[in-house]
C-alpha cells in the first residue's frame, strides 16, 4: 500500500534534523507531494516531522 505525504507547512523554521527528514522524503516545496511504500521506515519519518506533513493513502 502506497501513502501520499504532503508538505504543508514551510520547514524554514524547523530544527536541523527535521528539515533534513523533510528533505530525505523528498519534498522540496510547501504544497508538492511524494508518493512512498507505506512502511515502518517510513511511518517514523513522519511521526518526526508530522506537524509539517499532511498524509493520505494514495
Amino acid at each position: 500500500m502506497d501513502i501520499k505525504i504532503t508538505l504543508t507547512k514551510s520547514a524554514i523554521g524547523a530544527i536541523p534534523k527535521h528539515r533534513k527528514t523533510v528533505q530525505a522524503l523528498g519534498l522540496k516545496k510547501t504544497g508538492r507531494s511524494v508518493v512512498k511504500r507505506d512502511d515502518p521506515a517510513i511511518r517514523g519519518m513522519i511521526k518526526q516531522v508530522e506537524h509539517l506533513v499532511t498524509v493520505t493513502e494514495a
